[in-house]
């Protein structure tokens, strides 16, 4: 048996061979590496091809992609030691190696595939920054050396096999970081539109039961419209809670999702509504898209349910100051009994037993970005969402 080293990183550092783990049920990823394994058999002259990534615990190398290994052996090599061969020590270190001693690969795959159809096995090491996250290995009838170009070729073909499955362990991490930032999410607007209020509710109650003791009728009215108002208040909120966390992004991003709004908008509220974009490209990340959807979205509800309005409007703009984004309606306005809470807040009318702006605002503060409701010029509410420049211009470089 004959080990190739691989050069060193950069640093000079050697390979740490760090377990890694990544999620195969991406099939995109599988069919890349299968796709991959037919090429790189053709070009080395390999009959067969395996590629297998660690365990979550390290200790194993599982079979992730082949492509003209026999049922049996896919079956024998499914799970494999960590330590296993010219395969364990291609996976401890950045190597490429040759074994023609197959002797202990028969005794595990049985059948006469290893010293038979097989006379050699390649183990070629995966790495991504110094770290080794797998191997794949090549199969071939008989043995024989590789010039030194081809032996470079291999070995960049498992730095690049690597990085992709380098990336697809960012992508999965990605993915949990945002389904907790999303849990944490949903805690707080239940925390800021709900549980206030029915904090609130609950200092009615033994108001409401000592007029009524009392026979006060007129004080136990009053507390009683209290806390039907605040469990109305907790119903309306809870909905658009539930309809935040339920709304998936549109894939095809902002503008196409609010885009969607308007289509059957006026189908639901008997209110037209219109989208003006005059910025051909926004920036915006990802994350930023989706708050920029739901604060528009949340405004745009205020409309439905408070402005008793024909028309509306998303009007959005790139100015000096940033990217503005405006939700405006010809509806009663903020003057008028009735009106959306999130205008009652702002005015300072009453009380706040609706939390819409709040959680407007905080999504604005998470964005860097500042939300501004008012009256519009022509009658109605305006309500005017700013994107500083440097935001939204860093957001196109945001990951």
């Amino acid at each position: 048996m004959t080990t190739i080293a691989c050069n060193p990183t950069q640093d000079g550092a050697t390979s740490l061979g760090v377990a890694t783990s990544v999620d195969w049920d991406e099939t995109g990823l599988e069919l890349l590496l299968q796709r991959f394994l037919v090429s790189i058999a053709e070009l080395a002259g390999a009959q067969a091809g395996a590629v297998r990534v660690l365990t979550d615990d390290g200790h194993h190398m599982r079979l992730v992609a082949q492509q003209g290994l026999p049922p049996h052996v896919q079956e024998a090599e499914r799970l494999v030691d960590r330590g296993c061969g010219m395969c364990g020590t291609a996976v401890d270190g950045d190597v490429l190696g040759w074994v023609d001693d197959l002797r202990s690969c028969e005794r595990k795959g049985g059948g006469h595939y290893f010293g038979g159809q097989c006379q050699g096995v390649l183990a070629i090491s995966l790495t991504h920054a110094g770290e080794v996250l797998g191997i794949y290995n090549l199969f071939f009838e008989s043995r024989f050396d590789l010039p030194p170009a081809t032996q470079t070729i291999l070995r960049l073909i498992g730095q690049l096999l690597g990085l992709s499955l380098h990336n697809a362990r960012i992508e999965r991490e990605r993915l949990r970081v945002t389904v907790l930032k999303e849990r944490q999410e949903m805690v707080n607007e239940v925390h800021d539109s709900i549980a206030q209020t029915l904090a609130y509710a609950r200092m009615r109650l033994p108001l409401l039961k000592d007029a009524m003791l009392d026979h006060d009728d007129p004080k136990a009215i009053k507390y009683f419209s209290d806390v039907k108002q605040a469990v109305g208040e907790v119903h309306d909120n809870l909905r658009e809670v539930m309809t935040y966390f339920r709304t998936r992004m549109d894939p095809l991003g902002l503008l196409h999702a609010l885009q969607g709004i308007a289509d059957g908008f006026f189908g639901r509220t008997g209110i037209a509504l219109e989208i003006h974009n005059t910025v051909r490209c926004l920036n915006l990340s990802d994350a930023q898209e989706v708050q920029v959807f739901f604060i528009v979205q949340e405004a745009l509800a205020n409309i439905a349910k408070h402005s008793m309005a024909r028309h509306a409007a998303v009007i959005i703009n790139k100015t000096p100051a940033g990217l503005e984004f405006v939700i405006e309606d010809d509806g009663l306005g903020m003057a008028a009994p009735g009106v959306s809470t999130i205008v009652t807040s702002a005015k300072e009318l009453a009380a706040s037993t609706h939390f819409g702006l709040e959680i407007m605002q905080s999504r604005a503060q998470r964005l860097g970005a500042s939300l501004e409701v008012g009256d519009n010029a022509g009658g109605g509410t305006r309500v005017r969402l700013l994107l500083p420049a440097s935001t939204a211009t860093t957001a196109e470089h945001t990951p």
